[in-house]
């Protein structure tokens, strides 16, 4: 009796094994239950058909939820002595499981789950190890496929103080965020609550990761749209952007609505909305620009807030663009280190030459000087060679 009431128990034990194991490896990868239920049943075919060699037909009825645990194999009935004993069952026999079986038809026969348990539960937990990194690189996938280009929270986990790279935390997963990534000069502290780009998934079919910035141009746009409800909803519209990441941007918007300011909206009353999106980026200063069909309108509003005199297409093909501006106005114009002209290029995509009247006619002269012809030197006075006399 002893004997049979520890049998039940090591029984009951591998059923609990089973099914735990299914607990703790689904709250830890966070795969479908579906999905794992299905790769599990795959291993515990297996190893049934190991112990029951040549058998075609078996049949796994799996539920964590009311801990059932069922296996049967399905045999045709055959009348006469059966010649593939593996999968076909003779009539007398069939009807000592199902007593309305009959020829030509199926039964079921059960197998308990104690005639192979502990071998099914390891064979399972096999499986699942070796193909969980092809459920998590799925899985990854398909989770951050609709992030893709979107602005998500992520959580501050860790970050290395010899690099500054971090780990952050995105709906339980763990993504790396470099340094590079990150907003110069921007102290991350584990427990922070940050907003991040997703740029999109790297190397999808190998060893996928999720590549997240904010660095990216688009982290500015995605603000916007989020704090900016006419960009949301289309009345306003984002042209361009020229960024320099925790130092300066510029912003091209348009009203697709006569009545409604771009900029304006964009800033919102009393600066609160674009107020919202410096401070997220860490006191990143932001031009907004008044986008414009006229290139030259438009690199004359990219260069503000520097005034501008005229500006001249040179070369529609190559993109280049002359502009002239006040003496006083040179440097507000190119910039510290010249990054208000650069930005000016990256957004309206012209090579822009800034110069002053006084430098433009000083470069006009020496272009002229250049081009001139010089005058052709005098010919040289030949100089009579006197004969020397004959030697007698």
């Amino acid at each position: 009796m002893r004997r049979k009431t520890k049998a039940v128990q090591k029984n009951e034990l591998n059923l609990d094994e089973l099914f735990g194991a299914i607990d703790g490896l689904q709250e830890e990868s966070g795969i479908q239950i579906d999905d794992l239920l299905e790769k599990i049943k795959q291993g515990i075919l297996k190893a049934v058909k190991r112990d029951y060699p040549g058998n075609e037909n078996v049949m796994v009825d799996l539920d964590p939820e009311t801990r059932k645990f069922e296996i049967h194999i399905m045999k045709t009935v055959v009348e006469e002595e059966p010649e593939d004993p593996a999968n076909e069952i003779i009539l007398e026999q069939a009807r000592t499981y199902d007593p309305n079986a009959f020829v030509g038809g199926t039964v079921e026969i059960p197998v308990s789950p104690s005639t192979f348990g502990r071998v099914a539960a390891s064979s399972a937990k096999q499986s699942i190890r070796s193909d969980l990194k092809q459920f998590e690189r799925d899985r990854l996938v398909s989770q951050y496929k609709d992030k893709e280009h979107e602005i998500v929270s992520a959580t501050v986990q860790k970050v290395e103080p010899a690099t500054g790279n971090a780990i952050l935390t995105i709906d339980k997963d763990e993504i790396y965020f470099p340094k590079g990534e990150q907003i110069p000069g921007e102290e991350l502290k584990p427990g922070d609550i940050i907003k991040v780009y997703v740029v999109g998934i790297l190397n999808p079919d190998r060893k996928p990761s999720v590549k997240v910035s904010r660095t990216h141009r688009d982290f500015v746009r995605r603000l916007f749209e989020l704090e900016v409800p006419e960009i949301y909803d289309g009345i306003v519209e984002i042209k361009a952007i020229a960024r320099e990441p925790g130092s300066r941007s510029k912003i091209a918007v348009s009203s697709n609505d006569e009545n409604v300011d771009a900029i304006g909206a964009c800033i919102g009353n009393r600066r609160s909305r674009i107020g919202a999106i410096v401070s997220e980026l860490g006191g990143e200063k932001i031009d907004l620009i008044k986008y414009s069909e006229d290139d030259a309108e438009f690199i004359k509003q990219a260069l503000s807030p520097a005034e501008v005199l005229s500006v001249t297409i040179e070369s529609d093909e190559i993109k280049s663009a002359r502009v002239i501006v006040p003496e006083s106005q040179l440097s507000l114009a190119i910039g510290n280190r010249g990054q208000n002209a650069k930005l000016a290029a990256r957004l309206t995509g012209y090579k822009i030459d800034i110069l002053s009247p006084e430098s433009l006619a000083k470069k006009e002269a020496e272009e002229a000087e250049a081009t001139e012809e010089p005058a052709a030197a005098p010919a040289a006075e030949e100089t009579p060679v006197e004969e020397a006399p004959a030697e007698e």
